[in-house]
């Protein structure tokens, strides 16, 4: 290899590690900025207050949501012709739970997954898309359930509304439009990218066994994520009605897909912080709910420790 192809090659770690570190330092920022602004009392308050009727409700709670998200991922890996059995998805999901969960960036459970079942199936670039597909058709049920209660019920966000919906139904069009204009031929890095992105949502996503099946496991694990979240807020002791729960929950939840957290905590507390004081309660109530979430989903998470340790008893050890 010349020495070009080794600046490229040393290039594109280094710049994935200062990703990495940016996305960190962004989380340790939103946190250091509510500890300065509110102090410590918020967190450690609603961390005082969890109790065990709602660590049971979020064990029960993430057992629906965790396999509602394996059979999302078995679907969407069948669909690509990686295939992957329930039972093996529900493993890797708590596995993955349990990683994004403790550990920077909340991300890496899923690349540990994505890899690990790339392997498993002897492809990785497949076995990698069949999770960022099974994870955008989350997200995307996600905003659309978001966007839906966000218009029924009264938020801090409502009056822009309209034109948010609107930039993002002519971004979506766009999309579409590029990928029918698409031509089908053609050597492009890009074109081949792209190509491959709609062979995979029509198969992935949109294939005649899978599309109805997806969509009902991303609702599922969408109302099972704001069970948890109101029982969150419940236990933190906000007594505001469920219509002024419900949007700032939301709010909160859709701020957990940027994924620049520090063990899940950072732009879901900062969020909430401002989502519940812009609504007329406090700031301390909003971190003290999302407080009270983050912990109650590292409870509902340790199965996925279990799992861990039940393979590091299995794999004997090498010499």
């Amino acid at each position: 290899m010349g020495d070009e192809g080794r600046a490229v090659s040393t290039a594109a770690p280094a710049g994935r590690s200062l990703w990495c570190w940016a996305r960190l330092a962004l989380g340790l920022a939103v946190l250091g900025g509510l500890l300065c602004w509110l102090g410590t009392g918020p967190f450690l308050a609603g961390l005082r207050l969890i109790d065990a009727p709602a660590l049971v409700a979020a064990l029960a709670i993430g057992v629906l949501t965790t396999v509602c998200a394996a059979w999302r991922w078995s679907l969407v890996a069948g669909g690509l012709g990686v295939r992957l059995s329930l039972r093996e998805a529900v493993a890797h999901c708590y596995r993955a739970v349990f990683l994004n969960a403790t550990l920077p960036g909340g991300i890496l459970g899923d690349v540990h997954r994505a890899v690990r079942h790339g392997r498993d199936v002897g492809d990785v670039g497949r076995g990698i898309r069949a999770v960022v597909w099974e994870r955008i058709a989350g997200q995307v049920v996600l905003v659309a359930v978001a966007v839906a209660l966000l218009f029924a019920f009264p938020s801090p966000v409502r009056p822009y509304l309209p034109v948010a919906t609107a930039v993002a139904a002519a971004v979506l069009a766009v999309v579409v439009l590029t990928a029918r204009l698409l031509p089908h031929s053609g050597a492009s890095r890009w074109t081949r990218a792209l190509r491959t992105a709609v062979s995979d949502v029509r198969s992935g996503l949109l294939g005649r066994r899978t599309w109805l099946g997806v969509l009902l496991a991303s609702a599922i694990a969408v109302a099972g994520h704001l069970a948890t979240f109101l029982v969150a807020a419940r236990t933190a002791g906000s007594t505001a009605p469920l219509s002024l729960l419900l949007p700032l929950t939301l709010l909160a939840l859709l701020a957990m897909g940027v994924p620049a957290n520090v063990a899940g905590f950072g732009p879901r507390e900062g969020v909430a912080a401002w989502a519940f004081a812009a609504a007329g309660l406090t700031a301390a109530e909003g971190v003290a709910t999302a407080t009270v979430y983050g912990a109650l989903v590292l409870v509902a998470s340790l199965p996925g420790a279990a799992v861990l340790l039940a393979r590091r008893v299995r794999v004997p050890a090498t010499v």
